[in-house]
């Protein structure tokens, strides 16, 4: 038997991926209320959320799990559902959260079945991310002359946020060996 044909991933009905989306945007919107409650209590309001990246967390793991089209719908709902209900993430920033967010969910889908570490397929997500991310804000100041956010928020964002993607690159490689370890029981 071909051996590549051996390693990849059953794909997943539309029934399984619309679940497996439902889920990560509930995670998505649960996730990052949980820890912005740890961060009051603790003093540190919104600084914990943006340090942890909680919503980016399921976005990642489904498009990893169930592919590039429950990711991208997760990634670009989340945070349309998540203002929705709880105003955060902060208007601003909303346009910009769902494109990285479809970006990260679209890409670690796209390389689900790639024959290369989970680390790997992370990082290539979240650079792509980042930089469709850090596009759209440039575009959106000189482009179009928007105040709502300055240039300088794509390098805090991602120095705020480095605790985040350790915690990404820990976890998620994890998650995904005990989950299709089980499936293939």
């Amino acid at each position: 038997m071909n051996q590549s044909i051996a390693l990849r991933k059953p794909r997943l009905s539309v029934r399984a991926q619309t679940l497996a989306a439902l889920c990560a945007i509930a995670a998505a919107v649960v996730l990052p209320q949980l820890v912005h409650l740890l961060g009051a209590a603790a003093g540190l309001g919104s600084a914990l959320g943006e340090a942890l990246l909680p919503m980016h967390l399921s976005i990642l793991l489904v498009g990893l799990l169930a592919g590039p089209y429950a990711g991208a719908a997760a990634g670009l709902l989340s945070p349309l559902v998540s203002f929705a209900l709880t105003e955060m993430p902060r208007a601003a920033l909303l346009p910009f959260m769902v494109l990285e967010l479809g970006v990260y969910g679209l890409c670690t889908g796209l390389l689900r079945n790639a024959r290369m570490p989970v680390i790997f397929k992370l990082l290539i997500a979240q650079l792509a991310g980042r930089a469709v991310r850090a596009g759209a804000i440039l575009i959106a100041v000189y482009g179009f002359g928007s105040q709502a956010l300055p240039v300088s928020v794509i390098w805090t964002s991602v120095a705020t946020g480095l605790l985040g993607l350790v915690l990404q690159w820990a976890l998620l490689p994890l998650i995904v060996y005990r989950v299709e370890n089980a499936a293939n029981r």
